[in-house]
């Protein structure tokens, strides 16, 4: 059946009515689903988070058509925060991607009615080899629910679709509960932006977990005054160094304060270069230590409308991280 084009404009007021309906569908949907959790549907939950996080080997999501497209996003969710994952499709296993699935494996299977029959295969191998098997389904009752070792019985609910056909507010509710997997797994492994940063090192994301020490200007090219220095001085030190700004250092050299373009422009005047570098500079700098990650130096730059951040140990400069190294590494 061919497509057929909308013959009249589009009315935009019932194309928004639509939306908020969708979403309030959907919504009501993972109400319904947090109230499961909430009462008895939490236990089989963690029995599930209990038996992926007890297996040596990797997790297998398999299910078709749009619980399929569903499952492959679970299967990179989990393998992305630490839990070995992979998608697995039925037909394809019913001709030899069975030799994926090892015996140390765990298999989630997602099926709303728990009737669908491509899944058999893999069902039955899971049975043979005493794979442990948990079902994503609405059908508590259905065919993969009898053979699963845990059943996540996902409450039936309205799909968004006013046909009551598209998967829409059924896949949603089996998006949530993978996502709902993937965090409990994350936070039972203790896992943290480092191991985080390890499977995600392209893009913004992955720029956004570099550490601070990793990118700052360090040694000879900090731009540093000591405590009494004139501003004649600290003039020069800022423009030799070419970050805009400079800090000032005590006698131990701790951090005592920062000079920056903004310090200069509000003390300009006749008398500025007469004046020493505590007349002038911002106490209290923001600063930052050195295991600090971009994204969190970039929203400190962001929320405080400034350029450059120190970066300390002992309450002593050790680097300095500049706007321009958080464009160069692609965080902001």
């Amino acid at each position: 059946m061919h497509r057929k084009a909308i013959s009249a404009p589009v009315d935009r007021s019932s194309a928004i009515a639509s939306a908020l309906r969708t979403v309030r569908t959907e919504m009501s949907g993972l109400t319904a689903l947090e109230g499961a959790l909430d009462n008895g549907l939490g236990e089989v939950f963690a029995q599930a988070v209990e038996i992926i996080g007890g297996i040596t080997g990797r997790v297998i999501i398999t299910g078709v058509g749009k619980s399929g497209h569903i499952g492959s996003k679970i299967a990179a969710t989990l393998a992305s925060t630490g839990t070995p994952a992979f998608f697995v499709h039925p037909a394809e296993a019913s001709h030899g991607d069975l030799g994926m699935i090892a015996a140390d494996d765990a298999i989630i299977a997602l099926s709303w009615s728990g009737e669908t029959a491509e899944l058999k295969t893999i069902v039955a191998y899971a049975s043979r080899f005493a794979i442990p098997l948990i079902a994503i389904t609405s059908g508590v009752d259905s065919a993969l629910a009898r053979e699963a070792s845990v059943v996540i019985g996902l409450p039936k609910a309205a799909e968004a679709c006013p046909l009551g056909l598209a998967p829409t507010t059924s896949t949603m509710m089996q998006l949530v509960i993978g996502d709902a997997l993937a965090v409990a797994l994350l936070e039972a492994r203790g896992f943290t932006p480092d191991h985080f940063r390890t499977f995600h090192p392209g893009g913004k994301l992955g720029a956004s977990l570099v550490k601070v020490g990793e990118i700052m200007h360090r040694g000879e090219k900090l731009p540093l005054v000591q405590a009494g220095t004139g501003m004649r001085e600290a003039v020069l030190e800022i423009s030799r160094k070419g970050f805009g700004c400079v800090a000032v250092v005590g006698a131990s050299g701790t951090l005592e304060g920062i000079i920056t373009d903004g310090d200069l422009r509000r003390h300009i005047g006749a008398d500025l270069l007469s004046m020493t570098v505590e007349d002038v500079m911002t106490r209290q700098p923001k600063c930052v230590p050195a295991d600090a990650l971009a994204g969190a130096v970039l929203q400190m730059v962001n929320a405080s409308s400034i350029t450059s951040v120190m970066v300390v140990e002992d309450r002593k400069p050790v680097g300095l991280v500049h706007l321009h190294d958080l464009l160069r590494i692609g965080a902001a």
